[in-house]
């Protein structure tokens, strides 16, 4: 992933010396669990794992295992070899009884796992601020759209409460992902267990705090990776919801919301004025590349027999790339949620400028709760409604002129039917429900 969209300390986990980095560990893991269990004599394992510790710098050193590989094409056997260079005859202890696929699916597996972790604390500070702002704009009233077209009235912290929901969802999908993922295989060729012991695998798996994989054949089966790219896809649909949201809102006819605009930023090189929603659009990109790795990670599951590599290929660009993409997005929304500017008056002036049409609903249900039938209600007010929005008058007033509403209507309870603090009052109860869930920890 290019450095524009990666941070440093999820990019890091899938550096070529931070995976070599786990090979040494549970290469040394193995090892040090067959002497544990007598399986090997403890003297060679300790003098090997003093012998890694002195020449750490050493063996991690990706360009000299590349080098080896451009001889061996197998990246395990040119880092068994590398080590083996580094450390002397001690090393014909690494790898008894594993096969490569042992070392890369419980490698990728720990890859995984501490993305994951980063992902969620990512998540939580994204939940904050949205929480932040929603209780702040709880009663900034601004109109609900259905279809892009004026509906009813909603608050502005009612819309990022909607969001923050969504976003609670995610993280509990991430953390359902985490536990997916979160297997080794330590199980040899084909996943028979022949050439090592069941035990090996399980004190492997608790030193890096993963758990035995059933069977794995001899790969760790895919539906857990596409699993886990799946709930990464989602989170990226949530972070396009907000970011599209956001772009129709600073809209110069809507101009409800706006990014922030730091001082000297330059919104065109053409226009001086122009002041563009270049995050959300670029988290709108960013979550189309996210989602783009799901289908290859689903065409992964169906591997030949107990193993092939077509999954390998993908996995290296499609894991790194989705994990690195989502943990910047995440990043990303979250400022842009902490710096959005909310224009109050023009949600108000927006409100107010289809006439009273946003009311109708209220006047529909007042006219059948007081005897006319709702049919007839309904053709009353459209007809009211189409007139307001083409002649640009008041619904209020075209309504209050109609003998057949006024019948039904006295002339205070229908102006009390366009109160805008009919559609805000159980706002705080929804929020309530969003932030403050029973059962949640205070």
């Amino acid at each position: 992933m290019i450095p524009r969209y990666s941070r440093p300390e999820m990019a890091a986990l899938f550096e070529p010396a931070a995976k070599l980095e786990l090979w040494l560990q549970i290469e040394l893991a193995v090892a040090e669990a067959m002497a544990a269990l007598d399986l090997l004599p403890q003297a060679p394992i300790e003098a090997l794992r003093q012998a890694c510790v002195a020449n750490h710098a050493r063996l991690i050193d990706a360009e000299r295992v590349e080098a080896i590989e451009r001889t061996t094409r197998h990246d395990v056997i040119a880092f068994l070899t590398h080590v083996e260079e580094v450390v002397g005859e001690n090393a014909r202890f690494l790898h008894l009884g594993m096969t490569s696929s042992d070392l890369l699916d419980t490698t990728l597996a720990v890859q995984m796992t501490r993305a994951s972790d980063l992902l969620i604390a990512e998540s939580d500070r994204l939940l904050e601020a949205l929480g932040r702002r929603a209780r702040e704009h709880a009663h900034t009233v601004c109109i609900g759209r259905s279809h892009g077209i004026h509906a009813e009235p909603t608050t502005f912290g009612l819309k990022l409460a909607g969001h923050h929901a969504e976003f609670q969802r995610a993280r509990r999908r991430l953390l359902t992902a985490r536990a997916e993922i979160a297997t080794c295989a330590l199980s040899g060729a084909v996943g028979t267990f022949a050439n090592i012991d069941p035990q090996i695998e399980a004190h492997v798996a608790e030193r890096l705090a993963l758990r035995p994989e059933p069977v794995s054949t001899q790969v760790i089966p895919r539906d857990r990776h596409a699993a886990f790219l799946a709930a990464l896809a989602i989170v990226a649909g949530g972070i396009e919801r907000f970011a599209v949201e956001v772009r129709h809102l600073q809209r110069t006819e809507v101009g409800e919301v706006e990014e922030a605009f730091g001082k000297g930023q330059k919104g065109s090189s053409a226009m001086p004025h122009k002041r563009n929603p270049v995050l959300s659009e670029n988290l709108t990109g960013l979550a189309r590349l996210i989602r783009a790795q799901v289908h290859p990670a689903l065409e992964n599951i169906a591997l030949w027999h107990e193993r092939d590599i077509s999954h390998s290929s993908v996995e290296r660009i499609a894991i790194p790339e989705a994990c690195i993409l989502a943990d910047f997005a995440l990043a990303r929304l979250t400022g842009l949620i902490d710096g959005l500017v909310v224009f109050e008056d023009r949600m108000r002036d927006n409100l107010d400028s289809t006439h009273g049409l946003i009311h109708s609903q209220r006047v529909l249900l007042a006219l059948a709760a007081a005897g006319l039938p709702r049919q007839r209600a309904y053709e009353i007010v459209q007809a009211h409604a189409m007139r307001a929005w083409q002649k640009k008058v008041p619904l209020l007033g075209l309504l209050a002129d109609d003998p057949e509403v006024t019948r039904h209507l006295g002339e205070d309870e229908l102006a009390g039917l366009f109160d805008l603090a009919h559609h805000t009052a159980r706002v705080d109860a929804l929020l309530g429900r969003v932030l403050d869930p029973p059962g949640a920890a205070n």
